[in-house]
């Protein structure tokens, strides 16, 4: 009830009286005295006058269960929602949940974590108080062959969640990182349970480097954070709320068209590669080339020296300009 009386109070905008909450939610006036009392100690500023109400002063950003519950606005894209202060990884208690039944749209967001991971086992720093840490649990019907373009979507979502938030021109470096100002700003980990081609669940997780000040001298040349690039506090639960919007609009699009075809104009606008120079580590051998987009299998089209163009599905794409390539 608590995230349904802040969600009230925050749309409303002005008091609301006690006997209006006691109405809407079905609950005694002791029991909404109580909520918003917990509510209190939990720091938000509630102002409360007789005979006018309730009041939610806004005055600093919290961050947590109620506040993100109270603020999603999607139909099932972080519905649940589960948030934690403290977890060894979003991704790895995704997995857990999504073994034990939890349903599609199921979000898992930690205030930090333990041991977050990256691609290829690479350690993902997770301070806490600082950035956004979440997981979306998927359970699609489409094959394995597909499963790729879950990324892509998030790719774009993170991006666009990124613009509407705070305004920052947030761009997506083909496969899975957002990146602002030639820096890493968003890194991306989807895992995903398949048997006999069968699709059990698939886990996309995602980490944002938001209020993150300084980062060690080993990435400081190659990542940012949105309070670096705006020079200001950015709202994690806004952010949240807004890329779980994008995503829910863009996988809905997917799953009703069953391809990222009507997708491919706006991936491709915000793509940085696109029309720059690459270099891609194919496991046949590394070739150079000018990146002209994606195609609606989610790969990346490299034009080579002769003009012939080359599919890359996978692998390590360099960009010029890009994390200290030159």
């Amino acid at each position: 009830m608590k995230s349904k009386i802040l969600a009230l109070l925050r749309e409303r905008g002005d008091y609301v009286s006690g006997q209006e909450l006691c109405e809407r939610f079905g609950v005694s006036r002791t029991a909404v005295w109580k909520a918003i009392g917990q509510l209190k100690k939990e720091g938000y500023c509630m102002e409360a006058v007789q005979n006018k109400g309730y009041l939610l002063v806004e005055d600093k950003e919290l961050y947590g269960q109620h506040e993100l519950e109270s603020r999603m606005n999607t139909k099932w894209a972080g519905h649940p929602l589960f948030f934690y202060d403290e977890l060894p990884s979003t991704n790895l208690q995704a997995k857990l949940d999504a073994e034990k039944g939890a349903r599609e749209g199921t979000l898992i967001v930690a205030d930090m974590q333990t041991a977050g991971r990256g691609r290829k086992g690479r350690s993902w720093s997770s301070p806490a108080g600082t950035n956004i840490y979440f997981t979306l649990i998927l359970k699609p019907e489409y094959s394995v062959e597909r499963a790729s373009m879950v990324t892509l979507l998030m790719g774009l979502a993170v991006a666009e969640g990124i613009r509407e938030t705070c305004g920052a021109e947030s761009f997506i470096k083909w496969p899975n990182d957002i990146v602002i100002h030639g820096k890493k700003v968003c890194g991306m980990l989807a895992e995903m349970s398949v048997e006999r081609e069968f699709i059990h669940y698939i886990v996309m997780g995602v980490g944002v480097n938001v209020g993150q000040q300084e980062f060690v001298p080993e990435i400081a040349s190659m990542a940012t954070s949105l309070w670096q690039e705006c020079g200001r506090k950015v709202s994690r639960a806004g952010l949240i709320v807004n890329v779980m919007k994008s995503f829910e609009h863009y996988y809905d699009v997917f799953q009703r068209e069953g391809s990222i075809s009507p997708l491919l104009q706006r991936y491709n606008e915000l793509l940085v590669n696109r029309d720059r120079e690459v270099r891609v580590l194919d496991p046949k051998g590394e070739f150079r080339g000018i990146s002209r987009g994606i195609n609606e299998n989610g790969e990346l089209l490299v034009e080579r020296e002769d003009g012939t163009l080359t599919a890359v599905y996978a692998g390590e794409v360099s960009v010029r300009g890009i994390y200290g390539y030159v």
